[in-house]
């Protein structure tokens, strides 16, 4: 499809897709960009754990939920490994963000 079917006058051959993904934000807890995983993953950092520590995807408050699978689908393009097999990462708990007061025990044995 070259032309574009809403009144805007964009002709799409014109527009650069790669560049356009590569702006595309991948972690939004970390605002890092495809453009930064791409960067990482020819310089042998080619696990979610790898990347994570570099560049801290996944660690913010989704845990990875938001961004963990574009990664791997990422790292599974560039390196030609299926994505089944491509480490998901590790994951701690908390799974989910809990509030704090639900961990916390009045009067438990461990006072």
């Amino acid at each position: 499809m070259s032309e574009c079917n809403c009144s805007c006058d964009v002709d799409l051959k014109e527009l650069d897709f790669e560049k356009m993904d590569d702006d595309i934000i991948v972690c939004r807890c970390e605002e890092i960009t495809m453009k930064e995983i791409r960067e990482w993953i020819p310089k042998g950092y080619d696990t979610f754990d790898e990347l994570k520590r570099l560049l801290r995807v996944g660690m913010g408050p989704c845990q990875g939920r938001g961004c963990r699978d574009i990664i791997l689908r990422e790292i599974s393009k560039m390196t030609g490994v299926p994505v089944c097999d491509i480490p998901s990462g590790t994951i701690r708990p908390p799974v989910k963000p809990i509030k704090s007061l639900l961990t916390a025990s009045k009067g438990g044995e461990y006072e």
